[in-house]
């Protein structure tokens, strides 16, 4: 973290003590770069300093190397600490993977980014659902063909009805600039909440029906189990032809080898994808040669205010753990989101 912003926790929060040792860390390639220089290695010294530090403090600011295996260590072997903020909105990944005890996990309160990426992320969902609609792969066919394509009627979004899935911090967001834009926004949520510009929220066990009767799906969904495939061949197979799909949540969340398929024989029209079933995406993945796919490689959320948003949620969590408030954006430890 640029000490600018260590020192705006300390004055946002003066009663807590921020240490932290910037030669022990990577040097960042770019603002928000939570992993820092692939190379960069401590020596055996560094290490043990590296790890004494972390193992004194009663908070972290992120998780040790983002490593779930320092995690645990740390978790296992610093009984006075309290709470770890995860940097990353998805950080219930992090702390399912350290595979911590049920009463480590009650001991340690664990919270994630959640909302400080949720205005990035819909913005690069608006833009897949324009592509989608203006039919951007074809435009760029023929401008590299130098070809002066022929006149057809295209979509008009605010005609539109797009399904989003998933109305947390980053749907409600995705929701709301659609429905500004005069798109008919269809919701699906494991029950009903509070989600403006949403005309009618379903039950997520009705996603292969309804997705019959819209022209863009955007997923907005964690990885998690409950959630793991859950646009499922049988979904995708139920698609309205030429539909665009929109993912910023999980790559999880699909079935990539349906969608693949459901790509090249052109049930789905276009496809804007943030997240992959494993990253990086192979380099032998169908995706990167389907000329309707346009691949982010897990970057829509990255933007230039990201670390003051996370400092600013930090320093609000510190204060609301030193004054015995709930926790902001804590992480589920049963289904880890």
């Amino acid at each position: 973290m640029p000490e600018e912003l260590c020192d705006f926790i300390q004055r946002a929060e003066p009663r807590i003590d921020l240490i932290r040792d910037q030669t022990l860390l990577p040097p960042q390639r770019y603002p928000g770069d939570h992993l820092g220089e692939e190379s960069f290695a401590r020596t055996t010294a560094a290490q043990t300093r590296f790890e004494e530090l972390v193992d004194s403090a009663d908070a972290l600011f992120g998780v040790p190397d983002q490593s779930a295996a320092q995690l645990k260590r740390t978790v296992e072997g610093n009984p006075r600490l309290r709470w770890v903020h995860t940097t990353p909105a998805g950080g219930g990944g992090q702390v399912k993977a350290a595979g911590l005890a049920e009463h480590h996990l009650k001991r340690v309160a664990f919270t994630a980014s959640g909302g400080v990426h949720g205005q990035p992320l819909a913005e690069f969902a608006v833009f897949g659902v324009l592509a989608g609609a203006k039919e951007l792969p074809r435009l760029l066919t023929d401008q590299r063909n130098h070809i002066w394509g022929q006149r057809r009627a295209v979509p008009q979004l605010s005609r539109q009805t797009v399904l989003v899935v998933g109305l947390g911090g980053i749907g409600r967001a995705v929701a709301g600039k659609l429905s500004a834009l005069g798109v008919h926004v269809v919701g699906a949520h494991r029950r009903q909440v509070e989600a403006p510009g949403v005309e009618r929220i379903i039950a997520m066990s009705e996603l292969a029906s309804a997705v019959r009767d819209v022209d863009a799906i955007v997923v907005c969904l964690p990885g998690t189990d409950a959630t793991h495939r859950i646009i499922s061949r049988t979904v995708l197979a139920n698609v309205k032809p030429g539909v665009t799909i929109v993912n910023v949540g999980r790559g999880s969340t699909i079935d990539e080898r349906a969608l693949v398929e459901a790509l090249a024989d052109g049930r789905i029209g276009f496809a804007a994808l943030d997240v992959f079933e494993s990253e990086p995406l192979s380099p032998d993945s169908p995706l990167w040669d389907l000329p309707n796919v346009l691949i982010s490689p897990h970057t829509a959320a990255i933007n230039t205010g990201e670390e003051r948003l996370i400092a600013e949620l930090f320093a609000q969590n510190a204060t609301r753990l030193l004054d015995g408030l709930p926790l902001l954006n804590l992480v589920n430890t049963v289904e880890f989101y």
